[in-house]
C-alpha cells in the first residue's frame, strides 16, 4: 500500500458521528464502564448494581442497559459470560423488558432454565418486566441452583448453564439502537457491590470509560459522567466530557 493511499484512507475515515443510524455490525452504539478495584481484582461470587432509567428513550428503537461479568474458575479457565439488565423494547408490553443471557467461550449462546416471567416474543433471554422510570432497580448476578443466575429487585429471572465458580471482568453498559441524534436518554448506575468467595462485601473504587469507536460504527455523542453522589450517568445525544480510558472515581454518598 502506497503512502498516498494510506493518507487518502486516513483523510476519509470519519472522526465523529453525531447523527444517523450507527453503521455497526449489530446496528447499535454502545458505551461501557469497567469496574476498577483497589489492588488486584477480587474473586467474586456475586455482583450487584442499581440501575435507574432517568430519561427513557422517546423513539421505538431498542435500548439495553446491563450488568455484565465473565465466568471463570481458580485456574483462570473461561466459561463465557452473561449480561443482565433492563430493556426499552418496542415489541414488549409497555415497551419494557428484562434480559438475562450470555455466551460460552466458543461464542455460542448459553442455554438455561425456563424463566417464570412471561415473554411477549417467547424469547428465553428476554422477558416481560414493567420496570419504572425514575426508580432504582437492583440487578444481581450470582450462583444459582443449576448455573449462574440473575435477579432484578429480588425476583429470579433464570439460571444460565455455565461453569466456573467466580465472576470477573465486571462492567455495566448501554447499547442503543436508535439514531445518534435521537432525543437524549439517560440512565444512572449506583450501589456498586461485590461479594467475594469468602463472603466479604467489596466495592469498586472507580470505573473506566469505554466507547465504541467511530470506525466500528459508534456514536461520538454518548457520554458517561459521575454525578457526585456515588453514581455515574450514561447519556445519549450530548457532548462528551470524559473520553475513552478516563477513570471516574466512585465517591460514596456521605
Amino acid at each position: 500500500m502506497t503512502s498516498r493511499w494510506r493518507r487518502w484512507l486516513g483523510a476519509s475515515a470519519p472522526r465523529e458521528r453525531t447523527s444517523g443510524r450507527p453503521p455497526s455490525a449489530n446496528g447499535a452504539s454502545s458505551f461501557h464502564l469497567t469496574w476498577r478495584w483497589d489492588g488486584p481484582a477480587p474473586a467474586l461470587a456475586r455482583v450487584a448494581v442499581d440501575l435507574t432509567v432517568l430519561e427513557p428513550p422517546r423513539v421505538p428503537r431498542l435500548s439495553f442497559w446491563a450488568l455484565q461479568a465473565s465466568f471463570r474458575d481458580g485456574t483462570g479457565r473461561r466459561y463465557g459470560g452473561g449480561h443482565a439488565g433492563l430493556q426499552h423494547h418496542p415489541r414488549y408490553p409497555g415497551g419494557r423488558a428484562v434480559n438475562w443471557g450470555g455466551y460460552g467461550p466458543d461464542g455460542r449462546e448459553l442455554t438455561g432454565t425456563e424463566s417464570p416471567l412471561p415473554s411477549a416474543l417467547d424469547n428465553p433471554n428476554t422477558r416481560d418486566l414493567a420496570w419504572e422510570p425514575g426508580r432504582p432497580h437492583r440487578i444481581v448476578i450470582g450462583r444459582g441452583d443449576t448455573g449462574w443466575a440473575a435477579w432484578v429487585d429480588g425476583g429470579w429471572i433464570r439460571d444460565l448453564h455455565a461453569g466456573g465458580d467466580r465472576l470477573t471482568d465486571v462492567v455495566v453498559w448501554s447499547e442503543v439502537f436508535a439514531d445518534c441524534d435521537a432525543p437524549s436518554a439517560a440512565v444512572r448506575w449506583s450501589g456498586w457491590e461485590g461479594v467475594t468467595l469468602d463472603g466479604s462485601i467489596v466495592a469498586p473504587r472507580a470505573v473506566e470509560t469505554r466507547y465504541q469507536a467511530v470506525t466500528d460504527g459508534g456514536c461520538t455523542n454518548t457520554s458517561s459522567e459521575p454525578d457526585g453522589a456515588g453514581g455515574v450517568v450514561q447519556r445519549t445525544a450530548v457532548a462528551r466530557r470524559y473520553g475513552p480510558g478516563h477513570v471516574l472515581p466512585l465517591t460514596p454518598p456521605g
